[in-house]
């Protein structure tokens, strides 16, 4: 028996633990000071860059798959995820858009669900990136962080599954509290516009800013201010929501 055919073989078996046709794909932004960044994979043995992600077992909810996936990758266990969307294009093949697959699965059966039409459902989450460590799953060489304006191109459709994830986290600013885990128990105004600033992508005026963030409610000034700082002391804001329930 050749190691092509056995090595289908236990790809076969691999693929018997997961749900045919489903799988998760995970857009990590990671955020610290005025920076936001994009967590990639890219292949053992090939300049191709990809989003965490996986396929999910039969023992598996969606969310604790993708939960495990983002945790194996950052180190960090307590996440805020969020489901943003489903891709499933007729026609849609997570093998078809790498010409490298024919020598990889080569002696793999061409009837598994592998070689067909595959779901994904996107989860998103928002870290501190000076927290992660970041982690290579088995099949990838490295695992680093990328600007998001400067990444290099992605394999499959998952430029567009970025463009989804970031979509959906600006509108996800709207909510009061959000962003809450990235920012301190006691923040200032600044800090909380330098995290919208870096996830809209551009300045905003810092007194329309501050009227528009206090007239939505969810926030309180304390009477107490921000020392140490070359300027007049800002004050201290607290959410008033709940970290845990009002964050991305």
């Amino acid at each position: 028996m050749s190691s092509r055919i056995r090595e289908g073989e236990l790809l076969d078996e691999y693929l018997e633990q997961f749900v045919p046709h489903l799988s998760v794909d995970c857009v990590v932004f990671g955020f610290h000071g005025a920076d936001l960044k994009l967590l990639l994979l890219k292949w053992k043995g090939q300049n191709v860059w990809a989003l965490p992600g996986g396929y999910v077992g039969h023992r598996q909810s969606l969310d604790r798959a993708a939960q495990e996936t983002i945790q194996q990758r950052t180190g960090i266990h307590r996440l805020h995820l969020r489901q943003f969307h489903a891709f499933g294009e007729i026609g849609r093949n997570e093998l078809c858009a790498l010409g490298a697959c024919k020598r990889i699965f080569t002696g793999v059966r061409r009837d598994q669900w592998l070689f067909r039409r595959v779901v994904s459902i996107g989860y998103y989450a928002l870290v501190d990136f000076q927290e992660v460590r970041p982690t290579p799953d088995p099949h990838s060489d490295s695992c680093a962080w990328y600007p998001l304006d400067e990444h290099p191109p992605l394999a499959f459709d998952h430029d567009r599954i970025v463009a989804r994830a970031l979509d959906a986290l600006r509108a996800a600013l709207e909510v009061p509290g959000a962003g809450a885990s990235l920012l301190p128990e006691r923040f200032t105004m600044p800090e909380l516009q330098r995290l919208h600033e870096a996830v809209l992508g551009r300045p905003l005026d810092r007194r329309n800013f501050q009227k528009r963030m206090l007239d939505r409610g969810g926030i309180q000034r304390l009477n107490e201010r921000r020392q140490g700082g070359a300027h007049r002391a800002p004050f201290l804001y607290r959410f008033t929501g709940g970290r845990e329930v009002a964050d991305f």
